[in-house]
């Protein structure tokens, strides 16, 4: 049997591992070193002794790059989900000694994060001051990624995600608004049918954020057959002041709608006729980890402390 035949033998050691997957995920020994906070040398003498344990050759070394032999792409998998599986450990470790405490990693997209995060920090400052969580704004696919790698404990982002391995819990529903000119004809109005968009100057935000794409879905089903891409902006606020000085209109969520639009007297709020348009956020995490029950705890809890809020609040199960 495979335990019997590794019986007697000397054991790699989880430092040695964690160097050679870092190595494996950067091809360059000084990137690899700095990755997980280790030195160049020493890095390099622990895939040296990986390399003596196991038996087999796991880098090709040149003067110029690191390549991984063919023995080293095999092997690396492994590896890495040895050290995922440690981490897991560790984490399971940390939520039955006691819940919310530790750290949590929480990443939010830039068009929730301004307008959400005073309520979660707020709720976590006052019912789980154990709690040491760490807030990172990046765009949806970083963020997966994070997610996925281990990199991040738990998201907050608009959704359906679609991606196998993470489990959604839903928060609220929240409706756009068109945010106009002054001078603009939809200035003001409510029950503004969504065909309108089929002949409005939108302004969008860059390529990579979801509202972008958002935005594109809702022309698209009003009829509009165009992607309308006259000039973007790297965030809302920024997006707002082009509406004000009369470039053109946005589509904003609701939340952000108060933030946004009252430092700024140029400018006219529009409602959609029912059913408006609207976006669904969430909290995501790792399907099967191991702070769900946390995680899912503490999804109710905000779905009261967000009830002030312009949302319609869903249920755990929606």
């Amino acid at each position: 049997m495979a335990g019997a035949k590794s019986h007697g033998r000397r054991q790699p050691s989880l430092a040695q591992l964690r160097a050679f997957a870092a190595v494996a995920e950067h091809l360059h020994f000084r990137d690899a070193a700095a990755a997980i906070g280790m030195s160049q040398p020493a890095l390099s003498g622990a895939v040296s002794v990986l390399e003596e344990v196991l038996g087999v050759t796991l880098l090709e070394r040149t003067t110029r790059k690191v390549l991984l032999s063919p023995a080293g792409e095999r092997l690396a998998v492994r590896a890495k989900a040895v050290l995922d599986e440690v981490g897991a450990l560790m984490e399971e470790a940390e939520a039955v000694r006691a819940p919310f405490t530790g750290v949590l990693r929480l990443g939010v997209i830039p068009t929730v994060a301004p307008y959400l995060l005073p309520t979660v920090l707020n709720l976590v400052h006052d019912r789980y001051p154990h709690l040491d969580l760490q807030v990172h704004e990046e765009q949806t696919a970083s963020l997966l990624d994070g997610l996925t790698s281990g990199r991040l404990d738990l998201l907050l982002l608009a959704v359906p995600l679609g991606m196998p391995g993470v489990a959604e819990l839903p928060l609220f529903d929240e409706d756009f608004v068109l945010v106009t000119p002054l001078d603009h004809w939809l200035g003001g109005r409510e029950g503004i049918p969504r065909e309108a968009l089929r002949e409005l100057n939108l302004l969008l935000l860059d390529e990579g954020h979801c509202l972008r794409d958002q935005a594109l879905d809702i022309c698209r089903e009003a009829g509009r057959a165009d992607a309308p891409v006259t000039t973007t902006a790297a965030g809302l606020s920024t997006l707002v002041q082009l509406v004000a000085g009369g470039l053109g209109v946005t589509l904003l969520p609701h939340t952000a709608l108060k933030v946004e639009t009252t430092r700024n007297s140029q400018l006219l709020t529009g409602y959609f006729a029912d059913p408006a348009p609207t976006r669904r956020v969430a909290l995501a995490m790792r399907a099967g980890a191991a702070r769900g029950a946390e995680y899912a705890e503490l999804a109710e809890a905000l779905r009261g402390a967000l009830r002030p809020l312009p949302v319609r609040v869903l249920a755990a199960d929606a």
